[in-house]
């Protein structure tokens, strides 16, 4: 069962605190994002409905974790896909960038080709804070899809370390910050007071779940992630189950996400926020 919004204003309210902001008058330079979820309406029902609230977010109180994002995957077709979303990806960086949201650089594995690069500087000299115990555990449920094979759906690849470093098509920029760390991204955060990151990248189902950064760990520890659906792809081929197309598999993984660890939104939405935000700014009056 899906909705396109929930009905009734008072529902949304209850669980929009940017919806309130806003009603209060929050300062117009916030991104105003609707953020899509997965709910159980009703105490007793299983059933999932897919349910939108409005979120205020402050551009320097959020941080974009752009994950392993490589030059090369073992999987071709993987690698392929990674192209096709930093051509999408690079012109919401740099608009993002321009209205003030950090930019992590997270490449798994390849942090010896960055050393000594600005970017690496200000990860690692970020002061070391000690990350909260979890207050509760949260509930983790298994996949809807079976990537126990690797998840490739390019017939003869073979897994084996193929990246080297983040792919060229993505800009790495004065002031973006570079890491593979969970506690150094973590250091990062904290010292900024960013208590928002939108992940995108690969693979929705492996790496932005389960990396030390990732949206598993950072949720445990109080950051609020939210997950950018069209700007990312999961490991996944069709004679796995549940025996669905490679589109409908990731969508699955995305949906899962909603359910159980975070929103999600989409880029246009984000150009957009940002482009309002930024006519905001640059309006007589407001604070530059």
């Amino acid at each position: 069962m899906r909705s396109p919004l929930i009905p009734g204003l008072l529902l949304l309210m209850l669980i929009s605190p940017g919806l309130m902001g806003h009603l209060s008058g929050e300062a117009d330079s916030d991104m105003r994002l609707i953020l899509r979820k997965q709910i159980h309406p009703y105490g007793a029902s299983e059933t999932w409905t897919e349910a939108n609230f409005e979120q205020n977010l402050a551009p320097s109180k959020t941080a974009i974790l752009i994950t392993d994002m490589w030059d090369k995957h073992w999987c071709r077709g993987a690698t392929e896909r990674v192209s096709q979303i930093a051509v999408r990806m690079e012109p919401l960086l740099e608009k993002a960038r321009a209205g003030g949201v950090l930019i992590i650089h997270a490449p798994s594995e390849t942090m010896d080709v960055y050393g000594g690069s600005e970017g690496r500087r200000l990860a690692q000299s970020a002061p070391h804070v000690d990350p909260p115990e979890a207050a509760a555990p949260l509930h983790d449920p298994p996949l809807p899809i079976d990537d126990s094979n690797g998840g490739c759906d390019t017939p003869g690849d073979t897994e084996h370390r193929a990246w080297s470093r983040e792919t060229p098509l993505l800009t790495i920029a004065p002031g973006d910050v570079i890491s593979d760390g969970g506690t150094e991204i973590y250091n990062v955060l904290r010292q900024r007071g960013i208590d928002t990151v939108f992940y995108m990248g690969v693979h929705a189902n492996m790496c932005i779940l389960n990396r030390s950064f990732g949206i598993r760990q950072l949720a445990r520890w109080g950051i609020h992630c939210i997950l950018v659906r069209d700007l990312t792809d999961a490991m996944y081929e069709p004679s796995s189950r549940p025996f669905v197309s490679h589109a409908t598999g990731t969508e699955l993984v995305i949906q899962y996400i909603e359910q159980h660890w975070a929103p999600t939104v989409t880029s246009v939405q984000m150009m957009q926020a940002l482009s309002v935000a930024s006519s905001f700014r640059k309006k007589p009056g407001k604070s530059k």
